[in-house]
């Protein structure tokens, strides 16, 4: 390194420790994913001199859905017509394609109701009730009882509350832990299984640049997609619903966004913290990037093992370059580590300061890191021994801890079988989404070598799932020998309980019976050594940080319904200034940068047409809203309730925002309303689906 780049570095690094000291002695009104129960109300009055009202809270949340295999969306039209992104809906595209129709590649409209698609195991979640229950939950937790005996208890008492909310209401009922565990709330959902397609443009229009643009702006993207929801055979007529407003949002106006961000790590202690960055963090690379080689070689096969391939490289892409991004610019950052470390102190110092709340508080931090230190010894070996990479041994699993979890009361089963979690499982458990052998033998082979590697071949788990063979041969014969592709096989093991997955023959059912005593060691060793522990530290320091801050903090995201704010605006970058919107000139601009190939190819219809289109459509927009993975397909939405963009991705500053939120850097990327619109009419011939959109 020359002296040069080591100056410049130096001098980026006081540049961003100056950013972060101003951040957080001055945080920006912008910052915070707040909870419906919780709004932003004075800040917003503050600032921008708007105060929601409840009407206008309650119709937002109505309108919003999550998209339970990962995103959000929202209702946008009286005909239960829902908006999210191509990247959400990309799973279940792939789902409904086959070799012959690649919807993926080649896009989906339905010009008639008859005409939609199913999808087969796509569930979406509307909240429609939050109840505090912190009371009760807290109070199960008798004084006397160890700590294993009261996360017992808390557990029981929460799996109570779920279950008894099932029965009376029938809604998916979902206790939720905010701030550490210092509140506990109720969610009830409304779900919709009978979901269909009914429109996605080109995946190389929905992702115009690929992997290579990223996480980046200026962005040229239509990603979008929509799907109708149905409910006993018809569609749905929702009372709330997003208007949409095709002259979306100008400069410096304040918008919102409404979705399920799915986690953020910002209330993290500093040891928890160093534990992601030493332990967590670097394992879960090395995973993704093992993953991304092996889907590669088999993607290397043809042009429909590429296809079969494509979803799951595509995410762990997604999920590689997001979190190297975490990692860099976040863990590795010695001056947002360092702000760290002074934000906890000055707490701490705040909580030492009164006798009172040091004896009540003072000994969570030193609790959890001893915590994370005793989990840092074990981290990779749990997580190298399990069995990934494939579909149909992860449904084993499943299948084999369902017949012998649900017989027993529901306070002592596992995590993930409660009575009110069982309508989920069995509804992903029954999917009738094609499943592919050979990938599933490629991916399986993979990552049992990857385990093998790490572990070495004396390891217990190695030694019971190989039996001598190796990763490929394993592989095969579980693979090949398995007849769990089938539904109703899966079915018909789960309707005949213990006594039909202990006879039955199937390799995986066989090798998951084996390894299901292990699964059990692990999560008791984990409760015990570790969530009984870490559980009452973090009550402790939500509790404390309601005494010193009050509730003027927003808990980290939890994939539940939150609320962001900003406005409007372009940011510094590179040395110049990025704009607030692109333009469809700018799109034709940059596919002919690239001769018009590669990622950023357009279909030949945009090329013919191009003479049609008002190349002054804005295509995409950024704003200051505070977003991170979980919230793509997000609705923007100005003052009114009114659509005025679709949240698709953040920018490659905004990457550390799971740790912290920079207001002068952080963007939030959008697909412009506009854009949307023009396209559907005079691009794909969907005069009818825009006229519904726009209520005319």
């Amino acid at each position: 390194m020359n002296a040069k780049s080591v100056m410049s570095r130096s001098l980026a690094g006081l540049a961003i420790a100056a950013a972060l000291v101003l951040m957080t002695s001055q945080a920006p009104a912008e910052e915070g994913m707040w909870t419906f129960t919780n709004p932003p109300s004075k800040l917003l009055q503050e600032k921008y001199g708007f105060t929601p009202t409840q009407e206008w809270l309650d119709h937002v949340r109505l309108s919003s859905i999550r998209f339970n295999d990962g995103g959000s969306g929202s209702f946008i039209s009286p005909g239960g017509l829902v908006m999210t992104n191509h990247h959400v809906a990309v799973g279940q595209l792939q789902k409904v394609s086959t070799s012959a129709k690649d919807y993926v590649a080649d896009g989906f409209f339905a010009p008639t109701p008859d005409k939609e698609l199913k999808s087969p195991d796509l569930e979406l979640n509307v909240l429609m009730a939050m109840i505090d229950v912190t009371s009760r939950v807290t109070a199960s937790a008798k004084p006397g009882l160890t700590a294993e005996q009261a996360l017992k208890a808390r557990e029981a008492e929460i799996a109570k509350i779920e279950d008894e909310s099932l029965k009376q209401t029938t809604l998916r009922s979902n206790v939720v832990a905010l701030y550490g565990g210092a509140e506990y709330w109720l969610y009830r959902y409304k779900v919709y299984t009978d979901v269909r397609l009914v429109f996605a443009p080109q995946r190389r229009v929905a992702y115009f640049g690929g992997d290579w643009d990223n996480f980046t702006y200026p962005r040229y993207d239509l990603d979008v997609a929509f799907f109708r929801v149905y409910e006993n055979g018809r569609p749905v007529k929702p009372a709330n619903y997003f208007k949409w407003n095709a002259k979306g949002a100008g400069l410096d106006e304040l918008v919102f966004v409404s979705g399920h961000p799915g986690s953020t790590d910002r209330l993290f202690t500093v040891a928890e913290l160093n534990f992601e960055r030493d332990v967590h963090y670097p394992v879960l690379l090395k995973y993704i990037s093992g993953r991304l080689a092996i889907l590669g070689t088999y993607a290397a096969k043809g042009q429909e093992e590429q296809r079969r391939a494509l979803v799951q490289m595509f995410g762990l892409e997604n999920s590689r370059k997001a979190l190297t991004g975490e990692y860099e610019q976040g863990l590795l950052n010695k001056a947002m580590m360092d702000r760290k470390a002074l934000e906890e102190k000055e707490f701490r110092d705040k909580v030492e300061a009164d006798p009172a709340r040091r004896a009540e508080y003072g000994e969570a931090w030193p609790t959890i890191a001893g915590v994370v230190e005793k989990e840092a010894g074990l981290y990779k070996t749990q997580f190298y021994e399990r069995l990934s990479g494939s579909r149909l041994a992860e449904l084993a699993m499943t299948i084999v801890l369902y017949v012998a979890e649900v017989p027993k009361p529901d306070a002592d089963r596992l995590p993930g079988y409660h009575e009110a979690q069982l309508p989920s499982v069995r509804f992903n458990l029954f999917s009738p989404a094609p499943v592919y052998a050979d990938l599933e033998e490629a991916g399986l082979a993979g990552t049992l070598k990857m385990s093998l590697d790490e572990l070495g071949s004396d390891n217990a788990f190695i030694k019971l799932v190989l039996g001598g063979k190796s990763p490929a041969e394993a592989a095969r014969e579980l693979i090949g020998g398995s007849k769990l592709a089938d539904v109703a096989v899966r079915r018909a093991l789960i309707d005949g309980g213990v006594k039909a997955v202990e006879a039955s023959k199937d390799p995986l059912i066989v090798l998951a019976r084996k390894l299901a005593p292990r699964v059990r060691e692990t999560v008791q060793w984990t409760k015990d050594n570790i969530d009984s522990v870490l559980e009452p530290a973090h009550q402790k320091i939500g509790r404390a940080r309601f005494a010193v801050y009050g509730k003027s903090l927003y808990p980290d995201a939890t994939f539940t319904l939150r609320l962001t704010f900003g406005t409007v605006a372009g940011y510094p970058m590179n040395g110049t200034q990025a704009p607030y919107e692109t333009t469809l000139y700018g799109l034709f601009d940059r596919s002919l940068g690239f001769n018009k190939s590669g990622d950023w190819a357009l279909p030949d219809a945009f090329w013919a047409n191009v003479g049609t289109l008002d190349l002054s459509t804005p295509v995409n927009f950024v704003s200051s809203c505070d977003i991170i993975g979980g919230n793509s397909g997000s609705p923007v939405i100005n003052k009114n309730a009114e659509i005025v963009g679709l949240i698709f991705d953040g920018n490659i500053e905004s990457l550390a925002g799971r740790f912290f939120f920079d207001g002068e850097a952080n963007r939030a990327v959008a697909v412009h309303p506009a854009y949307i619109i023009e396209a559907l009419r005079k691009l794909y011939g969907a005069a009818k689906l825009a006229d519904e959109i726009e209520g005319k």
